[in-house]
């Protein structure tokens, strides 16, 4: 197995992760408040999470990812008087959204997918542990977490106590101990509401990732927990918080962030006018083209969305695509009946080793086109070496799995066939009419 590592922001270096062999590893990671339609922003994290995980596999460790939807909040209240729906209505709209969006993305299945409203027993008992354990505090009916019982606090997103203080925002007829104090249970008479020992109310953000975590896993306890860059502070330094809090030792091993979405060297956001739904860009585009966008910067670096962008990510998809097609076509018209499973083991390797480091998709998908480039000298050979090409075109497929790309293979039926020899007949004849036409109907099978 080979040793993997990732950037963690807690300890702001890049660290070998404590993967067990033969052994489950959990990972977690946020997953969207489902109010609307999932924006570019929140399918990037989709993209990263699940080619590690794909990266985990191929590397052979047993991985089970978690990735939750918060189906409770102001925002989804909101939403749904305007729509005119229930609260439930909307969310498992938008839920059915998001799960055709992973389809379309090629994002394998997740392991455990929890909403929020399915956990709240776990959430409530949670909440009244940390108060039990004087972690926590409760105000006419709201209860809120002490920063102040934790002395790492602002550890993941590198910020002290006395920085945060300055900034942060206390209202005027704000009750808190401290402006940094945070809400784990509101009382609340709008929207959908649950009875808890301190009021009737819904838990704040923050404490619901961690109160699932802690109920799902064995040891309450993920070895990975990822998301966006803007979840640092304050959403999962408060989840490290409560764990601190409630057992006293951190949530996860490495804390993995992935990082922001720019388009046109301009931040994403309504103000701008530049927010952009990840269905639409896959509309124009295809879920193929997208993950390679994402794919083709490192994760951890801000990308820039442009025209420009997804026309070169076309043109590289192409450049992968048309020697497989090529060759599987040739391989068709080879009479011994091939059945190799066989890879490029070293290329292979120097894959997944750029894989592991810090998932270094971008030194990846080098490896994978000189793989490609290896592959076109073999479909170009005069004498074809079938066991080669075959095996040349595995590597190529077995690499773009682990990216998550789909892979391609082409099997031709005897009509398929029969067209493809005519074509070539009418080309060498140079009766470039029928030609053409023979041509575009290959092309709708798929085999040019």
């Amino acid at each position: 197995m080979k040793k993997i590592h990732l950037y963690d922001s807690c300890s702001k270096e890049i660290q070998e992760v404590p993967l067990k062999e033969h052994e489950k590893n959990y990972m977690y990671v946020c997953g969207p408040t489902v109010y609307n339609h999932a924006h570019i922003g929140n399918a990037r994290p989709l993209v990263v999470f699940d080619t590690l995980k794909r990266t985990l596999l191929a590397c052979g460790y047993e991985i089970a990812l978690i990735s939750n939807y918060t189906d409770v909040d102001d925002k989804i209240i909101l939403a749904a008087e305007k729509e005119n729906i229930t609260e439930k209505e909307l969310t498992d709209k938008y839920i059915a959204a998001y799960e055709e969006l992973k389809k379309n993305l090629n994002i394998l299945p997740v392991d455990k997918k929890p909403r929020v409203t399915e956990y709240m027993p776990k959430i409530i008992d949670f909440i009244d542990q940390l108060v039990k354990k004087e972690a926590a505090y409760i105000i006419q009916g709201d209860v809120y977490f002490r920063v102040s019982k934790i002395a790492s606090y602002g550890s993941i997103s590198n910020k002290n106590l006395e920085e945060l203080k300055v900034g942060a925002r206390i209202e005027e007829n704000e009750k808190k101990e401290n402006p940094l104090d945070f809400t784990l249970w509101k009382e609340t008479k709008q929207g959908i509401q649950w009875d808890s020992p301190w009021s009737k109310g819904r838990p704040g953000w923050h404490t619901e990732c961690v109160a699932m975590i802690y109920d799902i896993t064995p040891q309450h306890h993920v070895v990975i927990h990822g998301g966006g860059m803007d979840l640092k502070f304050p959403h999962h330094e408060n989840e490290q918080a409560q764990a601190l809090a409630y057992d006293h030792r951190p949530l996860a091993d490495l804390w993995v962030h992935n990082g922001m979405v720019n388009i046109n060297n301009e931040k994403m956001s309504k103000s701008l006018n530049n927010f952009i739904y990840a269905k639409d860009l896959i509309a124009k585009y295809g879920g193929n083209v997208l993950r390679w966008v994402f794919l083709s910067t490192h994760y951890r670096a801000p990308i820039n969305f442009t025209d420009e962008v997804f026309q070169q990510a076309i043109t590289e998809l192409n450049k992968i695509y048309m020697p497989l097609k090529q060759a599987y076509v040739k391989l068709a018209f080879v009479e011994e009946k091939l059945k190799n499973s066989k890879i490029d083991v070293d290329k292979y390797d120097a894959f997944l080793d750029a894989m592991a480091d810090d998932l270094n998709t971008t030194q990846a998908i080098s490896v994978l086109f000189e793989m490609v480039k290896q592959l076109n000298v073999s479909i170009r050979q005069n004498q074809l070496d079938a066991a080669m090409v075959l095996q040349n075109c595995n590597t190529v497929n077995q690499m773009l799995e682990v990216l998550g790309i789909v892979p391609l293979t082409i099997k031709l039926t005897e009509e398929d066939k029969t067209l493809y020899r005519q074509w070539e007949a009418y080309k060498k004849n140079k009766d470039f009419e029928n030609a053409d036409k023979l041509r575009k109907i290959l092309v709708e099978r798929g085999i040019l």
